[in-house]
């Protein structure tokens, strides 16, 4: 999700994994199989990634993903990319060099012969390289996902550099950011995220304490 340095300087830890474990889902109509990695914090299926799961699968009128271009950051385990691989989108799945190996995993295991387009692995830093790495306007995305990566620690500005660069004006890019609301800081980034992106509020689920954000670049 964020660079190698976060383990040593996050205010919180997540609950970790001391084993090699899998969880099972149903999305799409398939059942999804997701294995979950030790000791990182791209090992878990968090909250925001299965509401924006279910929010995608159940408003495929509101959001189509059929053939769209969607590039997901902080892909973690996988399982968003998945689900919108499976939904007929061109995904390509991002997060630091070391999740990738797991991730691939995932999104080769649950995708082969069901989706309309193989997806794609990049590795990609929060607000590193990215004129290299991701240049305009050769990668260009219908779609960004993301989910559950803001939480208290030291890249939030990177992020937000980060969905700048992918949802520029003139991009006709769409930002579908969800989250579970933890902590003041997370209120902190929503402000941020509004006053950088004309945004609109898609869903919340007091259940979950997630939010589903819409943004779009301001012209």
């Amino acid at each position: 999700m964020t660079g190698e340095a976060l383990d040593k300087r996050s205010i919180w830890k997540p609950k970790r994994c001391n084993t090699l474990e899998h969880e099972s889902f149903c999305f799409a109509g398939y059942d999804i199989s997701i294995r979950e990695s030790v000791d990182t914090y791209g090992a878990l299926v968090w909250p925001g990634a299965t509401c924006l799961c279910q929010f995608l699968e159940n408003n495929q009128q509101q959001v189509n993903l059929m053939d769209k271009t969607v590039l997901e950051i902080g892909a973690g385990t996988g399982l968003l990319s998945i689900v919108a691989s499976l939904l007929g989108a061109r995904v390509t799945a991002t997060d630091l060099p070391e999740i990738l190996s797991n991730l691939t995993f995932n999104l080769q295991r649950n995708t082969k012969s069901r989706s309309r387009h193989a997806p794609q692995v990049a590795a990609l830093t929060w607000g590193q390289s990215l004129a290299r790495d991701f240049p305009q306007p050769s990668h260009r995305y219908d779609y960004v996902l993301a989910a559950d990566l803001v939480f208290p620690h030291d890249y939030l500005k990177e992020l937000l550099e980060t969905m700048q660069h992918f949802c520029r004006p003139g991009s006709r890019t769409t930002l579908l950011w969800a989250n579970k609301i933890r902590f003041e800081s997370d209120l902190e980034f929503v402000e941020s995220f509004k006053k950088t992106f004309k945004t609109a509020l898609l869903a919340e689920l007091p259940q979950q304490q997630v939010r589903i954000y819409e943004g779009t670049a301001k012209e």
